[in-house]
């Protein structure tokens, strides 16, 4: 049976419309579940909602209408963009659903037996926005004499009963995990703050809320509903099935990766293994923080008119040129900027100028000058066995070298590099040229050609999955035939010579994107 991979996104706070930030980091961790599924593992992918706490029962009340009401159509925009963005999401989890609540009283009661909750009262700042809990001495001053969380958001002083949890009794369990496992948080950066905060001391943390009624009810203790982060990161076990401890989840926790944006590494890195050291459950093996996208360098906001719906951009230059410059042009882990433009000017570069001039000018000089046969029957030179080796050290070695450790942008680079030399070899060749006086030394470059295409394409399929599938299309390769196990078939290309196929007129697989009227530099 294959080895089992899982990975999920964070669970995304369904009070506003998705922005591209959700969608950035869906994309990336779609491609990570591809890469996997292509290197043979059997991969699940979790995403969903957590459409508890505070705010959304706040700006549901403000509306005038049911939380459920609310949290059913924003949840339903978040679904959508996954399917729009082709996120290949095995199961998508809400924290309203029944079987959610099960897994979130679950762990409450496990994290009970072990003697780590105790009800007192809770008297603090507390940020609504961030639906967290923050010390005085993180803290700052804004407008007005108002009160500031670490990320900006306005907190207020708040007194209720509560259930809390002995964080401070997994002060030192939690610096040996760091100290034990250095690729627990990643990247260096988030590693180094979670070290530093935790290394100030602990403070136990207020896990339940009585001022309203939108959330998990804590069991056997009326009135009081959980802190939405404990449900929300349940929701990594829910998707997968606890607390029935067989089936998926005996096979596939504790989750490989999950990835989050660096505004909630705290949450995951301190909260969440304690909680799970708590309930008795396995760790999980990585947590890791990705950087913000500015639009042109800027932080998005509403005040400024520069916030852009992730599905506009899709609609306006496609989902797989999107998919593309996004992890291609964000060193993954750091922050990054996007504009119109930019995403304009790198697809076109990369997809059309570059891998799809390729594919389509190779392919109709085979369909125009061989009839679309394909031929095993030619000797390769030097220069061809060159191509090939360059080719495949990208594909086999670099491009995958570098996705195990999340640098898509360096693999994406490796790739182009390989992309690059296929052009520069029919420069060099020039088959058009050996159409008159050398036609066999024009198939041998074709073949070549045709082998090289096959290679990249699959390679970049977990990045731009519809148009690599619709070249592989094109040129006859096997639905099952598109995996890293069939890029080490040396015998690929002399079965699909043998079958008869033959190339057809081939259709671009990456057209030219023209700027939206009205957009330009800033």
């Amino acid at each position: 049976m294959s080895e089992p991979f899982y990975i999920t996104t964070a669970i995304s706070y369904p009070n506003g419309r998705p922005h591209i930030g959700h969608a950035y980091e869906a994309i990336a961790t779609d491609v990570m579940a591809r890469f996997q599924r292509m290197r043979g593992r059997d991969v699940r992918l979790i995403t969903g909602t957590d459409e508890h706490g505070l705010k959304m029962y706040q700006t549901a009340r403000d509306q005038g209408r049911a939380t459920i009401d609310l949290a059913d159509e924003m949840s339903g925009y978040f679904r959508e963009m996954y399917r729009k963005l082709n996120i290949s999401f095995d199961n998508f989890m809400r924290t309203s659903d029944p079987a959610h609540h099960r897994a979130s009283q679950a762990i409450w009661q496990a994290m009970e037996a072990n003697g780590d909750l105790y009800l007192d009262r809770y008297e603090g700042w507390y940020s609504v926005r961030d639906e967290a809990f923050y010390d005085e001495s993180e803290l700052t001053e804004g407008e007005g004499g108002v009160r500031l969380s670490p990320q900006g958001t306005p907190v207020e002083w708040t007194v209720e009963e509560s259930w809390f949890f002995r964080l401070s009794a997994y002060q030192d369990r939690l610096l040996a995990l760091y100290n034990d496992n250095p690729d627990f948080i990643r990247p260096e950066s988030r590693r180094n703050e979670v070290l530093r905060f935790v290394e100030g001391g602990l403070k136990d943390l207020s896990v339940s809320r009585t001022s309203f009624d939108w959330g998990v009810p804590v069991p056997g203790s009326p009135g009081h509903v959980m802190y939405v982060w404990v449900d929300a990161l349940t929701t990594y076990l829910s998707g997968i099935g606890y607390p029935d401890t067989d089936g998926d989840f005996a096979r596939f926790w504790p989750a490989n990766i999950h990835m989050i944006g660096k505004d909630i590494v705290r949450f995951h890195t301190v909260y969440w293994p304690a909680f799970l050291m708590s309930a008795g459950l396995p760790l999980p093996r990585q947590v890791f923080g990705h950087g913000f996208l500015f639009n042109r360098g800027e932080k998005m906001s509403k005040s400024l008119g520069n916030v852009v719906d992730p599905m506009t951009l899709a609609e306006q230059f496609g989902v797989d040129a999107l998919r593309y410059y996004l992890l291609r042009e964000v060193s993954f882990g750091q922050d990054g900027s996007y504009s119109a433009e930019a995403i304009v000017r790198t697809a076109n570069a990369d997809l059309a100028n570059s891998f799809g001039n390729l594919a389509q000018r190779s392919l109709s000089m085979i369909f125009k000058n061989l009839g679309g046969e394909i031929s095993n029957d030619y000797s390769p030179s030097e220069e061809d066995l060159a191509l090939r080796s360059t080719v495949r050290d990208a594909a086999v070695n670099l491009l995958p070298r570098e996705f195990e450790e999340l640098s898509f942008s360096v693999g994406i680079e490796e790739w182009l590099r390989a992309v690059f030399a296929c052009n520069q070899y029919v420069d060099t060749q020039a088959p058009w040229a050996l159409r008159k006086t050398d036609p066999e030394r024009m198939r041998a470059v074709l073949m070549t050609l045709f082998r090289a295409i096959r290679t990249l394409a699959i390679a970049i399929r977990p990045v731009v999955p519809s148009a690599a599938d619709a070249l592989l299309d094109q040129m006859g390769i096997a639905d099952d035939a598109r995996d890293f196990a069939a890029l080490a078939d040396t015998e690929w290309f002399a079965k699909l010579a043998a079958s008869g196929f033959a190339v057809g007129q081939p259709v671009p697989i990456f057209p030219r994107l023209e700027l939206p009227e009205g957009e330009g530099e800033a």
